[in-house]
């Protein structure tokens, strides 16, 4: 079954909506202040699912903190941290550690190697001038050069008309979907109903 993660969550009432009505398996928290879903205080009420700390270019104390205020389960490093730091990271806070791609060529994919054996998931997003969220897309064709032992999430505008083409996307190596900007009304807010809707309809053709 694809896991799906709804990241960019920031207001306790719409964190608590998608968890109730669309069941995602994820939902990520973005603490890197530059971005316009930046969670700047911990949100009232925080889901029950998997938490992702989402950073940029951070140092091991900053994400300790978070941790320590939003219990994440996953660390996603979305900068241009070393293999070394992400297992770092690994060892010395016990979370699992995502580390974002940027793709927007079959070369780009060159670079996940250098992170075999040092975290425990790749997320591939479309590379652009910003750190994620661009709404923009990138060839999934691409990932068919992807021959990693790594698993991975496949990110980078995926929007709610995606679902059918999502049902026919195969790779042995793709753990599920990541979801953000397509799917909101405003930055950081989400509609509840555009992604119910989408995760029923990956879920419906994953029992046929």
């Amino acid at each position: 079954m694809n896991s799906i993660k709804v990241c960019g969550m920031r207001d306790a009432d719409n964190i608590r909506a998608v968890e109730e009505q669309a069941k995602p398996d994820m939902m990520g928290f973005i603490c890197w202040e530059h971005s316009p879903r930046y969670v700047s205080e911990v949100p009232a009420y925080l889901p029950e699912c998997k938490r992702v700390g989402v950073f940029v270019n951070p140092t091991l104390d900053e994400i300790q903190k978070h941790i320590e205020a939003f219990d994440f389960s996953y660390i996603q490093l979305h900068g241009s941290e070393s293999p070394e730091f992400c297992q770092e990271v690994r060892e010395k806070t016990g979370c699992k550690v995502i580390k974002a791609i940027s793709v927007d060529r079959k070369e780009d994919l060159a670079l996940a190697s250098q992170y075999e054996g040092f975290v425990d998931l790749l997320l591939f997003d479309t590379k652009c001038k910003t750190v994620g969220g661009s709404g923009q897309q990138f060839s999934w064709d691409i990932l068919s050069d992807y021959q990693g032992s790594l698993p991975f999430l496949l990110s980078g505008g995926i929007g709610p008309d995606d679902a059918e083409r999502l049902s026919k996307f195969h790779h042995l190596k793709c753990l599920g979907f990541d979801i953000n900007s397509r799917f909101e009304i405003e930055p950081g807010l989400k509609d509840t109903d555009k992604i119910r809707t989408f995760i029923s309809t990956i879920r419906q053709h994953e029992s046929n």
